[in-house]
């Protein structure tokens, strides 16, 4: 590799997922997708955006900051700060007409949304009873004076109205909530006569509406504004401020702080007075390395993922019920099945049942004489802790590891490991700084005499509402050579300092990195011999550069490299000499596509791998993360297909290039891989 192209090879993993996101948005513009679908999509965007800022945004913040204190000079990092509060910038514009074009074709469908400004008489009336009998309760108005520091209190997760008090030549500010965690975003409202259209009209503008009624009992005024805001906090927390304090405690005073952290985003409506931004901005200490940006009436967007069912039905997604694996049926029970052959489930298009029944078996089996289980994110009502608990009472030695440092879900495993330990349940934390990403459990089940394992090992959460919409597949076996590998693996993670050896699983930090490189140079020794020789992966995301770098050296002895990649992906495709036999693509669809899959032609041999770890830094040598190779044939066969599937879309298929271009795949020949892997299952599956 000629190391005068290294500064070249390696798009910002930053600027690379903003380009994911304007995917998500091409999705809210494609008219093939159903309306309110596309509605629903402009959620999700903003939803990603949000996360974007609280962490990857807030985190190069903290590097330019240092770099700040090292040296004066402009480093490339604030290059990059640049380019992307431009390109966000340029991305709101374009989200702003893509919302303005959805309004009117909802209007086609007659179906509106109103403010406060478009209502007759009897809608005023009924929204004023509204108010009173639903809305006023969740109101506590907040008076900004000298003293008030917003910081204390303003959540990144709500949207704000700053309310304009102004009497005589005095005006004075308050601020409102916008309670949408203790009502719906969107009420629907009565129609006039006669009746036909859908009326919605959001949370915010009732309060604009009615504002007097909040104001008129204890304040004097001439006239009252409106304006709407939120802010972003930097999701960072520090775990390493007592060793002593367990992890738990820890935990949860970090959580207090990010209540309090530094907001990194200040988004306001747009006609908002200039000296009304400038309040906010003193208040919430804003500088010039955070965001603040003007955009439309309304923000947190990502409300619009629950956008209501109202209209006709072809408004929505046609719905395509899970289905059911004929690998369990004719056995008394799952382990009959599963001990008979390994079952591969690949959600959504299977059923997650499969993995709630198989856990309430287990929880009441008399054989069953111990369950271990790893998670990292649970529903919020998940039958999976249930099943556990039940397994305690009934008289089982139940394992649950719960990552306490799921960013996001802190403070939900911090109730769960509650709930589980009063139940009897033993519950190990990871070791601070070790997040457990891997996805499994064990159970331990007595069979004439001897025990038997039973293992799952997955690319997706143990979580009932993700396995709904997020492509991910699940391994069930009584392989030993697999089920004991996973004894060692929750053996790892109650030592993870201890060496240990896996010959059939690939887990982080142990040995990834150093298997994953010799399975790409196993591919470059096939190629210089002239043997088949080529790599696929379907992954998250890539961007550690030492895999990248194993990668372009691969493709430069002509080794085919065909990458699936939903989100960040810093290699470069098609540089002449390193990357010309590497292809990209990126699908965004009605599915997240989160499963990871690992294919190395190992001169037709091929090896293939299901995993929990994206190509990160992170990932390979900072989490305790899983990968197992497929050993039976048929279902290897059955992931080499949907695989193939996937590569061939030219429906929702991206090219990934340097000019970060989302152009679509284009061919004749029309594949919507969701669909088709769907169809391919019930095939599979005789579903008629």
């Amino acid at each position: 590799m000629n190391i005068g192209y290294v500064v070249m090879l390696y798009i910002d993993k930053e600027l690379s997922w903003l380009s994911f996101n304007e995917r998500v948005l091409q999705e809210a513009k494609d008219k093939r997708n159903p309306l309110i679908e596309r509605i629903r999509f402009l959620g999700i965007y903003s939803n990603n955006l949000d996360e974007f800022y609280r962490v990857r945004f807030a985190d190069l913040k903290r590097h330019i900051l240092i770099d700040e204190e090292r040296k004066s000079s402009i480093t490339p990092l604030y290059y990059l700060f640049k380019k992307i509060q431009k390109q966000v910038i340029k991305s709101d514009q374009n989200f702003n007409a893509i919302y303005n074009n959805l309004i009117i074709e909802l209007a086609r469908n007659q179906i509106f949304l109103i403010d406060e400004m478009q209502l007759s008489n009897t809608q005023q009336i009924w929204l004023r009873q509204f108010f009173k009998n639903k809305l006023r309760q969740h109101i506590t108005p907040i008076i900004i004076t000298t003293d008030t520091d917003l910081t204390k209190f303003l959540k990144d997760d709500h949207t704000y109205l700053v309310v304009e008090i102004i009497y005589k030549k005095n005006n004075f500010h308050a601020l409102l909530k916008i309670p949408s965690d203790k009502l719906s975003r969107f009420i629907q409202i009565p129609d006039e006569p006669p009746y036909r259209r859908k009326l919605i009209i959001i949370l915010d503008n009732i309060l604009r509406y009615c504002l007097d009624d909040i104001f008129k009992s204890f304040y004097d005024y001439d006239l009252l504004n409106a304006y709407s805001m939120k802010i972003t906090r930097d999701a960072k927390y520090n775990l390493a401020s007592e060793i002593k304090s367990s992890l738990l405690e820890l935990m949860s005073s970090s959580l207090k702080q990010r209540l309090t952290s530094e907001p990194v985003r200040l988004v306001y409506q747009y006609d908002m007075p200039i000296s009304i931004v400038n309040l906010l901005c003193r208040k919430l200490s804003i500088t010039s390395l955070d965001s603040v940006i003007p955009s439309g009436r309304y923000h947190n967007f990502k409300d619009f993922i629950k956008f209501p069912d109202i209209g006709k039905n072809k408004l929505i997604n046609h719905y395509l019920p899970p289905i059911r694996h004929i690998g369990f049926n004719g056995f008394r029970n799952y382990f009959d099945a599963i001990r008979y052959n390994d079952i591969l489930l690949y959600y959504p298009y299977y059923t997650f049942e499969h993995i709630l029944e198989l856990l309430q078996q287990a929880s009441f089996d008399p054989n069953v004489l111990a369950i271990k289980i790893n998670i990292y994110r649970v529903a919020k009502h998940s039958r999976i802790i249930d099943a556990m608990i039940h397994a305690a009472y009934n008289g089982k030695k139940v394992t649950v590891v719960v990552e306490l440092q799921a960013r996001f879900d802190e403070e939900a495993n911090i109730y769960w490991s509650k709930r589980l330990t009063e139940a009897g349940v033993h519950v190990i934390f990871s070791t601070p700084g070790l997040k457990i990403h891997a996805k499994l459990f064990l159970i331990s089940r007595l069979e004439n005499n001897a025990v038997v394992l039973y293992g799952h090992i997955g690319t997706g959460n143990f979580n009932e509402k993700t396995a709904r919409i997020y492509t991910d597949y699940s391994l069930l076996t009584s392989d030993i050579r697999i089920t004991n590998e996973i004894h060692l693996v929750f053996n790892f993670i109650k030592n993870p300092y201890l060496p240990v050896t896996f010959q059939y699983l690939i887990v982080s930090p142990q040995n990834s990195r150093r298997e994953l490189y010799k399975l790409i140079d196993n591919e470059i020794a096939n190629a210089k011999k002239k043997l088949p020789a080529s790599i696929v992966l379907k992954l998250n995301n890539l961007v550690d550069k030492g895999l990248i770098n194993k990668l372009y050296t691969a493709s430069s002895f002509g080794v085919k490299v065909n990458l699936l990649v939903r989100s960040m992906c810093s290699l470069i495709p098609n540089l002449p000499g390193i990357s010309d036999n590497i292809r990209i693509i990126s699908i965004v669809d009605r599915y997240l596509e989160h499963d990871r899959v690992y294919i190395f032609e190992n001169k037709g041999n091929k090896k293939i791998f299901l995993s929990s770890a994206d190509w990160m830094t992170r990932n390979i040598d900072y989490r305790i993360e899983v990968a197992v190779a497929i050993l039976n044939p048929d279902i290897k066969k059955r992931i080499s297909k949907i695989l193939a599937i996937q590569l061939n879309d030219t429906v929702k298929a991206r090219i990934i290039d340097k000019a970060l271009s989302n152009s679509y795949v284009k061919c004749r020949n029309k594949i919507r891989s969701q669909l088709t892997v769907y169809n391919y299952i019930k095939n599979l599956e005789h579903v008629k």
